[in-house]
């Protein structure tokens, strides 16, 4: 007969040297993941350029922090499991019968848990999804069209003299709405410094907005798998003074030609 005044059965369940053990390893994991997921993330992509990068940045801080404890349970859950005593026989262990899984309690309290993380997460990202969209209706910002395809960004800017780059050039600290589309297959825009991702679609266009405040030369990637070069589709966006952008505009060749978009909406 089992000894039912152990903590398995007294319904001491802190007292047991598993879960002391479960406990330890759940607050180290805790902090290693929330640690290692964040900074190593940040410093893989550099430093911010855009109030837009520093808020991605704090978004992806505050959601790894908020999920690090959950992927900790389970990877102790793991550990703890692999150290702890074998058990041996037909038949299972006397504290199998106080598993967790058992327990109302604790099942009530994994629900409630899981849902105010799930409404967490809505609320934080209804938040940042409202601020981008205050940027796209901004009246000072200059808009720029951008078109993807194998394998290759080009840039037009509507209002010059036909002019298309395939270096991006931005003004600093003025808002700037991009309007995306593709020629063939599907793409992604990504200026990484800035924090701007958006799919790029053929026949369709998007749109997104972001205001540089750094000056500098910063990378701009192709995150949508497009084909056998999709690695190699990607160059570079130089965020410089509002007069060097301006002089650079007006060196360009005064083609006449329409932008790719205006032909396509003239179609």
């Amino acid at each position: 007969m089992p000894d039912t005044n152990t903590p398995y059965f007294t319904g001491q369940w802190w007292k047991r040297k598993d879960v002391k053990r479960h406990a330890v390893l759940w607050v180290i994991l805790t902090a290693f993941i929330g640690y290692v997921g964040t900074e190593v993330q940040v410093r893989a992509m550099g430093a911010p350029a855009s109030e837009t990068m520093e808020n991605v940045i704090n978004l992806m801080r505050i959601f790894t922090w908020a999920a690090s404890p959950v992927a900790a349970f389970a990877a102790a859950i793991a550990i703890g499991a692999l150290m702890g005593k074998r058990h041996y026989g037909d038949n299972p262990p006397p504290e199998s019968e106080h598993a967790i899984r058992n327990s109302p309690r604790a099942i009530a309290l994994w629900i409630v848990v899981s849902a105010l993380m799930c409404l967490f997460a809505l609320v934080v990202g209804l938040i940042a999804l409202q601020k981008d969209d205050a940027r796209l209706l901004d009246a000072k910002a200059i808009h720029i069209n951008v078109v993807g395809q194998q394998w290759a960004w080009n840039y037009d800017y509507p209002g010059s003299a036909g002019v298309r780059s395939e270096v991006l050039h931005l003004p600093v600290d003025q808002p700037v709405v991009f309007h995306v589309t593709s020629k063939d297959v599907k793409h992604s825009f990504w200026l990484v410094q800035l924090g701007v991702k958006i799919d790029a679609n053929p026949g369709q266009f998007t749109e997104t907005s972001v205001t540089p405040n750094k000056i500098g030369t910063f990378d701009i990637r192709c995150a949508e798998l497009c084909g056998l070069l999709h690695a190699y589709m990607q160059n570079k966006v130089i965020v410089e003074s509002k007069a060097d952008y301006e002089a650079w505009l007006a060196s360009q060749p005064d083609t006449g030609k329409t932008t790719w978009v205006e032909e396509k909406a003239a179609a």
